[in-house]
Order: C-alpha cells, then sequence, then structure tokens
C-alpha cells in the first residue's frame, strides 16, 4: 500500500506538527542536560568548568512527561563498597546456592580487607567403565588354564571416583583486569577399582590383589594445581597486561591438545597486546612423575629431569575475523640416560621394553607448529601442524644418535545448521620406515590429550591396548591418539620410532533439547607404516588398515549448566586387517562404554 498526500494537505500539517515539537523541547531538558534541583544550596556545575565561570540551571518542576529530579543522597546512606550494594536491596547470602544469593565461597565479596576474595570449585567425577580388548596372557598366569596361551580374555571394568577441590585466593578488581595477586591449590582425591578377567593384567605379581589376582584397588591424593600469580603490570589504558605464574599449573600447547596439556610445575610469563589482540606465553616446565593407577601428579616421588620449554603467540581475527591463529615453538630435553623406573604395579616403564632394554634415553626435540581455531562464514575449522626435529640416543648402538624429523597434521571441518553441527575430521602422524636406518620419523608428543574425533569416547583414543609380543607396551595410550608404543604416556618416554597413523573420521552432534546432546562419530584408521611393528614383533607382513571406530554418546545437563553433567558413551573398533595380524582374527570385537557423571558446586 502506497500513502498518497497533496501538496496543500501537507502544507496544513507542517506548521501543527512544528508547533507540537516546538512544545516538547522546551519543557522536556534533551538527556544528559545538567540542572540544579530547586533549593539546593550550592549550585552544580559541569565538570571541567570553574564554577565562577558556569553555573546550572534550575530543574525543571516535575510534570507530564518530566521526571523528578533525585539527588544521590536520597538513595540512602552509602554502603562500604561496591560488593555489598545487593545486599542494601535485600539479596541474602546463601552459602548452598551460587547463584541466588550472595556467598564469599564464590568471590562475591571480600573475605579479607578490601580486596581479598576466595573461591572453591568443588567438583565429584565418576566413572564406570566396561571395555574389552587383546590382552596377553602365559600358561603361568591365566585364569584358564589349556586355552590359547597369547591371546586372553579383554573384559574389565573399571570404577573411579574422584574429588576435586579448587581453592583461589586472589586479590584486586577483576572485572576489567586480572588479579594483582592469585594462589591456587587443588588438591585431587581418588578412588578406583578394577576387575579383570585374567590374571597377571593388574600386577606384575599374579597372586597380588583379590579375587586370585583379579581384582586391584587403589586410593591417591594428587596435587594438580599449587601456584602463585603475580599480576606484574599494566601495559595499556584497556588493561593490557604481563603477568608471572610460578609452581605446578595447567597449560595446553594448542586449541586441541595434541602437543602438552598436562599440569606441570613450571615458570611461565604471559601477557595481552593491542585490546587482547594478541597473547603470548614463555614458560619452562620440570615434569613430575604420575601415580601410576590414577593419572594424577605424584609430588612425593623426585622430579624427572625431563624439561618442556615453550614460547607461543596468539592472534585473534587473523587472518580474517572470527578465526584465531597460534604460531608455537617447543623444545622437550629429557635426560633420563640410565634412569630405570618401575611403576607401582611393578611394569618397567623406563627404560621402555622394546628392544634391547638397556638403558633409558635422552633425547633433544623441538617442535615447530602452528594452530587455528574459528570460523570462515558459516565453516568451522580447527586445525594444528607440527615439524619435529632433533636428536636421541640409538637403543640399539651405544653410543649411537639417532636423527628426529616427524610431522603431525590434523584439522576438523564443521558447520551448523540449527540445532545440528555435522563434522569432517583428518589427521595425520608420520610413522617411521625402517627402525635400523638411524632415522626416527615417528611423531610422538610429549603429553597429548586430543580433543578431536570423538575424544574420549572413541575406543582407540580412550583405550590403551598392549602390543602384545612387543616387549610389554601400549600399541596405543590411554586418552591419546598416537600409535607411540610407550609404557605409557604418563612414566614412559617419548619414542619416535613408531607406526604412525592417518584418520579419516564424519561425526555429528545434535542437540535433542536444550539439555540433552547426542554425538555420533565413524574413524577409519590406518597405520602409516608397519615395519616397525614387524620388526618389534619379528612377525612377518602387517596390513596397514587398523579398522572402524564407531563411537555414539549422549550427554545431559539439567539444569544446562556444568553444575550437573551425565554422560553415557559406547564405543566398539572393526578390527581391519592389520589389527587381525597382530591380535588374530579369532579375538572378540573390542569394545569401551563409559558412564560419567560430573557433579559441580
Amino acid at each position: 500500500m502506497v500513502f498518497k498526500y497533496t501538496y496543500p494537505g501537507l502544507m496544513l500539517i507542517l506548521p501543527v506538527l512544528l508547533a507540537l515539537s516546538l512544545n516538547s523541547f522546551a519543557e522536556i531538558p534533551s538527556p544528559g542536560t545538567l540542572c540544579a534541583p530547586a533549593g539546593s544550596e550550592t549550585n552544580r556545575r559541569r565538570p571541567g568548568v570553574p564554577m565562577d565561570e558556569y553555573k546550572l540551571p534550575p530543574c525543571p518542576e516535575p510534570g507530564p512527561g518530566i521526571a523528578p529530579f533525585v539527588d544521590a543522597i536520597d538513595l540512602g546512606p552509602p554502603v562500604p563498597d561496591r560488593w555489598r550494594i545487593v545486599e542494601a536491596v535485600g539479596i541474602q547470602q546463601n552459602l548452598w546456592d551460587p547463584y541466588n544469593g550472595h556467598n564469599f565461597l564464590k568471590g562475591d565479596l571480600p573475605i579479607w580487607s578490601k580486596d581479598w576474595f576466595y573461591s572453591l570449585i568443588a567438583i565429584s567425577d565418576t566413572i564406570i567403565e566396561p571395555r574389552r580388548f587383546p590382552i596377553p596372557v602365559g600358561n603361568a598366569t591365566t585364569s584358564r588354564p589349556g586355552s590359547l596361551d597369547t591371546i586372553g580374555r579383554g573384559e574389565t571394568i573399571i570404577f573411579a571416583q574422584s574429588l576435586i577441590l579448587e581453592n583461589v585466593f586472589y586479590k584486586g578488581n577483576t572485572v576489567f583486569k586480572p588479579p594483582d595477586w592469585e594462589f591456587r591449590f587443588t588438591p585431587v582425591f581418588n578412588i578406583n577399582e578394577v576387575h579383570a578377567d585374567e590374571k597377571g593384567i593388574l600386577n606384575v605379581d599374579p597372586t597380588r590383589g583379590g579375587s586370585s589376582g583379579r581384582k586391584r584397588r587403589d586410593t591417591f591424593m594428587g596435587v594438580q594445581a599449587l601456584f602463585v600469580d603475580k599480576h606484574l603490570r599494566n601495559v595499556s589504558e584497556q588493561y593490557d597486561f604481563d603477568s608471572l605464574r610460578v609452581g605446578i599449573q595447567p597449560f595446553s600447547s594448542d586449541f586441541r591438545g595434541f602437543l602438552f596439556q598436562d599440569n606441570q610445575p613450571g615458570i611461565r610469563l604471559f601477557g595481552t597486546r593491542r585490546n587482547n589482540l594478541f597473547q603470548y606465553n614463555l614458560a619452562w616446565f620440570r615434569r613430575l612423575e604420575k601415580d601410576t593407577n590414577s593419572g594424577l601428579n605424584d609430588v612425593t616421588q623426585s622430579i624427572r629431569p625431563d624439561d618442556v620449554f615453550v614460547a607461543n603467540l596468539y592472534w585473534q581475527d587473523f587472518p580474517r575475523l572470527g578465526f584465531t591463529s597460534q604460531v608455537s615453538v617447543l623444545h622437550n630435553r629429557n635426560r633420563e640416560h640410565g634412569d630405570v623406573e618401575y611403576d607401582k604395579n611393578g611394569f618397567i616403564q623406563r627404560p621402555s621394553s622394546l628392544f634391547e632394554e638397556r638403558f633409558a634415553r635422552d633425547y633433544d626435540v623441538t617442535y615447530f607448529g602452528y594452530s587455528g581455531d574459528g570460523h570462515f562464514n558459516r565453516l568451522n575449522l580447527s586445525t594444528s601442524l607440527y615439524f619435529a626435529t632433533g636428536e636421541q640416543e640409538s637403543t640399539r648402538y651405544r653410543g649411537v644418535d639417532e636423527n628426529i624429523k616427524a610431522w603431525f597434521a590434523a584439522a576438523e571441518f564443521s558447520a551448523d545448521f540449527d540445532w545440528f553441527r555435522p563434522r569432517l575430521s583428518i589427521l595425520w602422524a608420520s610413522g617411521d620406515d625402517d627402525p635400523f636406518d638411524r632415522d626416527a620419523n615417528g611423531f610422538d608428543a610429549v603429553f597429548e590429550n586430543p580433543q578431536f574425533a570423538g575424544a574420549d569416547t572413541s575406543f582407540w583414543i580412550r583405550q590403551n591396548v598392549p602390543l602384545i609380543g612387543g616387549g610389554g607396551v601400549a600399541l596405543s595410550g590411554r586418552n591419546g591418539i598416537l600409535p607411540s608404543l610407550r609404557p605409557s604416556k604418563e612414566q614412559g618416554q617419548s619414542n619416535f620410532i613408531n607406526p604412525g597413523i592417518r584418520l579419516l573420521g564424519v561425526g555429528a552432534d545434535a542437540d535433542l533439547t536444550p539439555q540433552l546432546r547426542l554425538s555420533v562419530n565413524i574413524n577409519h584408521l590406518v597405520f602409516d607404516h608397519t615395519e616397525s611393528l614387524e620388526r618389534f614383533r619379528q612377525q612377518g607382513s602387517i596390513d596397514n588398515q587398523l579398522g572402524q571406530d564407531v563411537s555414539l554418546s549422549l550427554t545431559w545437563r539439567p539444569y544446562m549448566s556444568q553444575n550437573i553433567v551425565v554422560r553415557l558413551s559406547a564405543a566398539a573398533l572393526h578390527p581391519g586387517e592389520g589389527f587381525d595380524d597382530l591380535f588374530g582374527n579369532e579375538a572378540a570385537t573390542p569394545y569401551s562404554v563409559l558412564l560419567n557423571m560430573v557433579l559441580m558446586y
């Protein structure tokens, strides 16, 4: 519909509109106009102008369309500080409910002096995990005499309960800038129990443990954070800063935890520039021993001579808006030559049982990396690329060094369609094609924890599959994607003579309701090179087809927050010819079920 008018009609309406407008401007002061209230003894002035040069006009009397003037004194008596304003309006303290009340345990108000705060986060993490994968047995340890003496019944079930108490004591106004001081202490109390169908799996002594050596129960208290953080200075009006953190602290070298994601003691200088456009880290960590059964930091043991030096830079909105790029250099210096380390279950960790098991190695390896995370229009992209170079002592030739040259690349593409997000995952870690050529071309990480291709809902990533007949090492580590052939990633050394891996995966996340998410992943796994497996197993040709990993998970958050999270997942590995070559084609299908409940205060 088109509004039509005539020129004479418009001339009659304009004077009326103009009169109404002038009358409105005369009665209602424009926004931001300063005035002095009636009866005020002291005239107010415009900020920045001396009193004798400018005096405010009196405020108009209240009337239609004019709000009455309210002076600050009419708001009631002043409060001691801004944190008690909510108390002045009637909100009371509530220690049990962090969302509906004033809580000094959550940093809502100072607990000491005027600007020292305390924050407590308590987390209960419960895991129930039935699983099955090929495990080795022998005539002396099998629970079924007369059965196959190579591959046993691989059913095990894990129960683990952890209580995490994160205590933070900090000083400063943290609304717009980091705290001036921060002290953090995070102990973790863990109890775990494992049941297995075979003997000699949970402890090197098959007579130890309940149910004739087929049950193990353990408790442990680890320290996952213990540091002090000092805000050194602000470097801009936007509170760009430099800070120094010393002690056991969390650190991740990239967005998805491919190279180094751990809680280790170190010194870290970090900060921001250009209104948080750039973030940087300069850090040195020296690694702690881990508890064997819980994976937590063991501060009662001697610290390892294993140093990690890191320098990285994040550049937000580069190369375009919505995408963050990161460049990093990480150097791992290991000096554990001659060390002998057994875990608490009696299995050897250093040196590795591969080859002659003569001595632990020294090695120096430098990783050059690029990572990116963000989106290009509707396409989400997360990617990492690493090149590893350095030298390591040979485990076969005394006094000989091997050259390390290895590659890693991974990318995950996804797109959001309302409640549905499909994903495509691609990964390649180079493998070594000749264990005896004095070149180590298999990529290995310092301490990986990949959030990729299904993460710990995936069977391959979640479970540690033993390399039966390969010297007591694992084909893949728990919560790892690399077939690095270590005894464990917690206590073993990096191993750059490994088969490498290629992964091609598809998956999707579907938010069925605001509280319920369904995730599905299908990953095709292929060894990059199998020559190292053939040498270690002293076996003929091994196919490179590892198999297809299929996983499904449901995540339920009843309050649409992280306070209660329940996750149920199931995964199975459909073996390929390479898996059958290693474990036999009569082995039952490997599977993993995970029930995880997290309660957070």
